[in-house]
Formats: C-alpha cells, structure tokens, sequence
C-alpha cells in the first residue's frame, strides 16, 4: 500500500503523501529488525520533505532517524538528532512530540552515563505528563522509571516499573516503540537476573496493580 502510495503522491505533487508514505515503509523495516532498511527509508524521506520546503514534513523522518542512530548503539550521533527534532518540533509549536524527544535524548544521555542529566531531564518529561493529562506518553514515563532504576541498581524498583509499564500499555491498547521495546527487555533480563524469577515475579505483580502516578508517589514517600 505504501509502494502505491508513493507512485500516487509523486505522479500527483503531493510530498506530504510521499513522505507518509516512506515513513510508513521506514517503521515497517524497524520493526521487522531491518536498521538498515528503516534508515534509508528514512532518508528518502527526509529528501522528499526537504524538497518541499514544508519543515512540518521533516518531522517524521528526523525522528525515524535519531531512533535508528540510538538502537543501533550510536548515542554520541543520536543526541545530536534528537537535539535537532526538539529544535524544529519547538519551531513547528509541536510540544508534544517535544516531549516526546526529549524522552528519547534522556535514554541516550542514561545510556552515556550522564546519570544526573538523565534524571532531571525524566522528572521534567514526567511532570509534563501528568500535568497535561498525555495519556499516550504515560506509559513511556513508566519506562524512563524503570530504566533510571535499572541504571541505579534497584532491580526490585525496576520490577516494579516494568510491570506498571506493560500494565499502561495494555490500558491503551498499545505496544512500546521499537526501541522502548528493546530497552524494555534488558532491563527485565537485568532484574530477573539480579532478583531471581520468583521475586521478579513478585515486584512486576505489584507493579501491575499500580496505577503509575500513585508508582512515583509511592517512590518519593
């Protein structure tokens, strides 16, 4: 259908199609493992968009792009990409997907053990959320919990947040973004390893049975 789409847009002038609709392909090869894939599809993308003059359209590929950078272990360049999406999402009057990007730079400065950075820039995303009532991010919050967790070596916390997360997720019928995903799966690898699976077990059952705000509240009693 994207194929189509593309044929579409450009017989008809319509970038913003041709955009979506590379896009489209990019998430489809980064899901199905394909890296390589998803980021050429990416930057095809983000040459049509750039074509047009229309910034808007370089919203998505930008993003695509910094993501492939982060999983595929490049969080030096990913910082860079995401700094550069909060630019141009700012310029848009997108705070949204501000939000949401400087979700993914603070996993990138965790996972270059900017510890403190990484912090300050969770609780400013949390407190974003919750004060605006973004449902969708809400369980991405949960997975900044866990994962700051994770990085202090309170697996049992972790466990926890793990299990608020998927319970999110589930609320909203959702799945995490690829690369939430992945991060998803070490942590819990991590703390079914440090914790044994009976008190894994234990802690991500308690962690279902939260509702995430009361989770933080819980934690800064």
């Amino acid at each position: 259908m994207s194929e189509a789409e593309i044929e579409r847009a450009q017989a008809a002038g319509d970038p913003a199609g041709e955009v979506e609709a590379r896009y489209s392909l990019a998430r489809v090869a980064i899901r199905g493992g394909d890296l390589a894939g998803g980021e050429a599809r990416a930057r095809e993308a983000l040459e049509v968009a750039l074509r047009s003059g229309d910034r808007s359209l370089e919203e998505r590929p930008r993003h695509v792009l910094a993501g492939v950078a982060r999983m595929s272990g490049d969080l030096l360049r990913a910082r860079d990409l995401y700094r550069e999406s909060i630019a141009l999402n700012e310029s848009l009057g997108q705070p949204m997907m501000v939000n949401s990007e400087f979700h993914n730079l603070a996993f990138c400065e965790l996972g270059l053990g900017n510890l403190e950075t990484a912090r300050a820039l969770f609780a400013e995303n949390r407190e974003r959320v919750f004060a605006n009532d973004w449902a969708d991010f809400v369980p991405y919050v949960c997975v900044a919990g866990a994962a700051l967790a994770t990085a202090e070596g309170d697996h049992a916390r972790a466990a926890l947040m793990i299990g608020v997360a998927d319970a999110a997720f589930t609320a909203l019928g959702q799945v995490p973004d690829p690369d939430d995903a992945a991060d998803l799966a070490t942590m819990r690898t991590a703390a079914i390893e440090a914790l044994g699976r009976v008190a894994f077990d234990a802690e991500y059952a308690a962690g279902q049975g939260l509702e995430p705000r009361a989770a933080f509240a819980r934690d800064q009693r």
